[in-house]
């Protein structure tokens, strides 16, 4: 399996010419692997991840935004479980965008998304993001009501507006040193019934469910238009969406696992060299330490 090919397939290059009933939300490339199989790869991407991961943190001028979008039980809380298993936790954080709170409302919609922004030498995780105010919002126009705006501003534009204000503030990531992948998990409406049905059976699971998963269940075609026009309209160049099949949640981790891995990369990260004044310094304290050694437990001076 070729990264790039793969990357390539499921980036949203040509948004204008885009539609989102030409991607299967089941489609695996015809990979001929079994789960055991497809376990190993994403193992490896862990590691190498990881390894990725440490020299970002090193080097302290990159930094990593992952924004994961999709449906109910689309499989976002998956992918962080498998794909970052291997990260060290002080260089990556999570943040869940849900419902929000009074003090969200009374800022504009991309506070409190750019107040959890990763820092420099980090990689941040959105689980939804800044995208749910032209999603969800758009989806429930009278969601606007609760945000409190001046009725001016609330006209036929908005959403473009939006657009607009996203497609700033992504440029001004990317300008400023901060990376940001794009990921919505295109999953079929059979294959969330049976996902919703399995957290249903299981008790380990239930208290995933709610039932307004099931109401939002019944506005899927108002939901797939409008992730349609947001896709076309926020595939940038700087920040293009990848649409990844969600159908198979092993494929839908060597996906996101394979983007990141080409994204960081690209960005050829090393880590800090030590020279002059400050490297003569650390082996004067080496030298320093290895005169100092004591003694073993047990073991006489000579």
């Amino acid at each position: 399996m070729k990264r790039k090919s793969l990357i390539k397939r499921y980036r949203i290059d040509k948004p204008k010419k885009f539609t989102l009933s030409d991607c299967d939300p089941a489609d695996t490339l015809d990979l001929d692997i079994d789960k055991s199989e497809a376990k190993a790869i994403l193992a490896d991407d862990s590691k190498q991840l990881a390894k990725m991961q440490e020299l970002l943190y090193a080097q302290n001028r990159w930094a990593l935004l992952i924004v994961l979008q999709g449906m109910d039980a689309a499989g976002k809380d998956s992918v962080i479980e498998h794909v970052m298993s291997g990260i060290n936790p002080q260089g990556c954080e999570v943040h869940s965008f849900k419902k929000p709170s009074e003090e969200e409302l009374a800022h504009d919609f991309l506070w409190r998304s750019t107040v959890r922004l990763p820092a420099r030498g980090k990689i941040g995780i959105f689980n939804r993001s800044y995208y749910e105010e032209v999603v969800v919002v758009r989806v429930h126009p009278e969601l606007l009501e609760r945000q409190h705006l001046p009725p001016e501003v609330v006209s036929k534009n908005i959403w473009r507006q939006r657009y607009e204000d996203i497609n700033t503030f992504e440029r001004h990531l990317t300008a400023s040193g901060t990376v940001v992948l794009k990921f919505f998990l295109h999953i079929s409406k059979e294959e969330q019934r049976r996902r919703f049905l399995q957290r249903l059976d299981d008790p380990a699971k239930r208290w995933k469910f709610s039932m307004n998963d099931v109401e939002e269940r019944r506005l899927w075609n108002d939901y797939m238009e409008t992730y349609e026009d947001v896709i076309r309209r926020t595939s940038t160049d700087e920040a293009p969406w990848h649409v990844v099949p969600a159908d198979n949640k092993w494929f839908t981790r060597l996906v996101v696992a394979a983007t990141m891995i080409d994204a960081l990369d690209r960005l050829n990260l090393q880590f800090p060299k030590i020279e002059g004044p400050l490297l003569e310094e650390m082996n004067k304290v080496k030298q320093a330490l290895e005169a100092n050694r004591q003694p073993k437990s047990g073991q006489k001076k000579g």
